[in-house]
């Protein structure tokens, strides 16, 4: 018996809203979220937003925008119905937050919705409409109201049973009611919002445009310490322009839980954004820890395709390397200069170097020949099988060395600067002082001393420093060294005895093949040697030891999804972070007060000195008013 095909057929408009529910509605915060961008579109000064039981029973947001006029307003509910674009080229430069004409239909298939509008100054002029899940036409009827729309949803899935059994518990919805809550209110700094649950409400937050007045909401949001360790960013470059808050490294979180990052006034979730992020902070915070940021990325519309996905949360951008590079060197930059700040009589002055007798610690006369580098104990004695690459750094440093004598003495120890006279005494200054005032400390302060040999106490004008020598002097050596390595421009490169076959996929041999000219600059010699086969014939000699195929892989994938990779760069500042370690200062070494010195002017002076190479803080500060509170002083 022969099986008779089904025939294809008109899907029922009501079942194919619900289908589309299934992609835009996923639970009450989805709703919330909706409701709220049409909300901002419509021009709203005051947005109000409402939640009983987590928004299972009522999500209603009332605004004061434009509103909707009666012979709109059937088509509110009509799916594929906007008046947001109305073509192609509005498609591909749409700046609305809303366009596809389907979030209300949807809504309106799984709840009862109903939807108050009013485009006239008189508040007597409004309309309504209602739906409760049903393909019926909408009947609009009178019904006074403000200037604005209000639409209430009530009883999300009452006629999906199955959707609504995937609700969490009321306190769970309303914590991502309120996550989509906080995202928007960020979005926005001039619009006054309101949010309510269960009658009460949870966030009032009046319209702001100045500085302060965005603080303060952020503040509101995100709690106080966001903002007193955060750091404002603003740069532009080439069409793109970014501002925001970037939070320390020293401030980060155990979960990705306060990262937002809007582009254009939309929030976005995207991979090309993550990956600029965490290549920024990537030698700087602890280990498993995510870092805290709320962004603004404006550029063109034309260059960034909102249409990608039915949440919205999803962009495409045309020149996704280009945005990449800007949004990794911003925070890199910002993060570089992420340490204490300068007087202001030195700010933007060069500060004079006073290595003379810095932390390193005197060479003794028996090693006096060595390169300073080595004298400072970084080459390593330890298992070369425990530290792979360490002595083909050393081996790279030594030949460095060599070709640029005149470079050495900066490696790891700064230049002595000019003795500096202070009444009948000449010694060498801890730092160059302004001529004005020379009583003035520096930013860390004068060395007091030390602390069980870990620790270095100095005083500054807030008042006490406590300073971990190890931890700081590791990140001083770490910077010069990948300085060092940056001078060599260029990689040396070392041919594999025997080239690695690597079973590769078409899309990465095409990856390969398209980007071989990156590919090289990295040293790196990959021949394509079949449809789904990669040679590696040669790779960086510093990284000779490392594991090609893991390397390659890596590499390819981000060149595929970013257009960058980091991997080359990662690699060797790994060889140079454990180089640095075992080179620094070791607890319970002992320090004179000149070499305490030197440590605390290089930490002012290098960049990321806040933290080590592995994202511990280096310093931290004790206020005179906190530690009058500590002995009760004035009480």
């Amino acid at each position: 018996m022969t099986a008779t095909a089904p025939r294809i057929h008109v899907l029922d408009p009501r079942l194919a809203n619900q289908i589309a529910a299934g992609e835009v509605v996923e639970r009450p915060s989805s709703v919330t979220k909706e409701l709220i961008e049409n909300a901002i579109d419509a021009g709203s000064q005051r947005i109000e937003v409402e939640i009983e039981q987590g928004g299972a029973r009522l999500i209603k947001v009332r605004d004061d925008g434009i509103g909707i006029g009666e012979e709109d307003l059937p088509l509110a509910l009509a799916r594929h119905a906007t008046s947001k674009i109305g073509s192609l080229e509005d498609l591909e430069g749409v700046s609305s937050l809303g366009f596809r004409g389907e979030a209300l239909a949807s809504i309106s298939s799984v709840s009862r919705l109903e939807l108050i509008s009013n485009a006239e100054d008189d508040p007597r002029q409004g309309w309504r409409v209602v739906a409760e899940g049903r393909g019926m036409e909408a009947r609009v009827t009178p019904a006074p109201h403000p200037r604005g729309t209000s639409v209430g949803v009530r009883d999300l899935f009452f006629n999906t049973p199955a959707r609504r059994k995937f609700l969490r518990t009321e306190k769970t919805e309303f914590a991502h009611v309120e996550e989509a809550f906080r995202r928007q209110a960020l979005s926005r700094y001039d619009i006054a919002w309101v949010l309510r649950h269960n009658q009460k409400v949870i966030h009032q937050l009046p319209a702001g445009h100045s500085a302060a007045a965005r603080e303060r909401r952020i503040a509101s949001l995100l709690g106080k310490n966001f903002i007193e360790h955060a750091r404002y960013i603003e740069r532009e470059a080439g069409g793109l322009r970014l501002s925001g808050w970037v939070g320390l490294p020293t401030h980060s979180r155990s979960q990705a839980d306060q990262q937002y990052f809007f582009v254009n006034g939309r929030v976005v979730r995207d991979r090309l954004v993550a990956h600029a992020v965490r290549q920024a902070y990537r030698d700087v915070l602890f280990n498993g820890r995510h870092p805290v940021f709320v962004l603004y990325l404006e550029l063109d519309p034309d260059v960034v395709d909102v249409n990608v996905h039915p949440t919205k949360h999803e962009v495409r951008f045309r020149d996704g390397r280009m945005v990449h590079d800007f949004l990794y060197s911003s925070l890199h930059h910002s993060l570089a200069s992420a340490k204490p700040p300068e007087s202001p009589e030195e700010e933007g002055a060069e500060v004079a170097d006073t290595s003379g007798a810095s932390a390193q610690g005197a060479a003794s006369e028996a090693n006096a020949e060595q390169p300073r580098w080595q004298q400072q104990g970084i080459a390593l004695t330890h298992s070369p099988d425990r530290h792979p690459g360490a002595e083909r750094v050393r081996r790279f440093m030594q030949g460095y060395q060599a070709l640029h004598p005149n470079h050495e003495e900066t490696l790891l120890t700064p230049q002595p600067s000019a003795p500096v006279e202070r009444g009948s005494e000449v010694r060498e200054a801890p730092l160059a002082m302004p001529d004005n005032d020379p009583t003035v400390p520096p930013p860390l302060g004068f060395a007091l001393g030390q602390l069980h040999g870990i620790y270095i106490l100095a005083q500054n004008a807030e008042g006490l420093v406590l300073v971990d020598m190890h931890a700081a002097h590791e990140r001083i050596v770490y910077e010069r060294m990948k300085t060092q390595l940056a001078a060599a421009k260029g990689l040396d490169a070392q041919p594999l005895l025997v080239p690695v076959s690597i079973a590769a996929s078409r899309a990465e041999v095409a990856t390969a093949e398209s980007e071989q000219e990156a590919i090289a600059k990295l040293g790196i010699e990959l021949d394509i040697a079949g449809p789904e086969t990669l040679l590696v014939r040669q790779l960086p000699a510093l990284l000779a030891q490392a594991d090609p195929e893991a390397l390659v892989r890596q590499m390819l994938e981000e060149l595929a999804r970013y257009g960058r990779t980091h991997q080359v760069e990662a690699r060797l500042h790994e060889l140079l972070s454990t180089m640095a370690c075992h080179g620094s200062v070791r607890a319970n070494r002992r320090l004179t007060i000149d070499e305490m010195n030197g440590l605390l002017r290089d930490m002012e002076r290098t960049e990321r000195s806040d933290q080590c190479n592995h994202g511990r803080p280096t310093w931290t500060q004790m206020g005179l008013k906190a530690l009058d509170r500590l002995f009760l002083r004035g009480q």
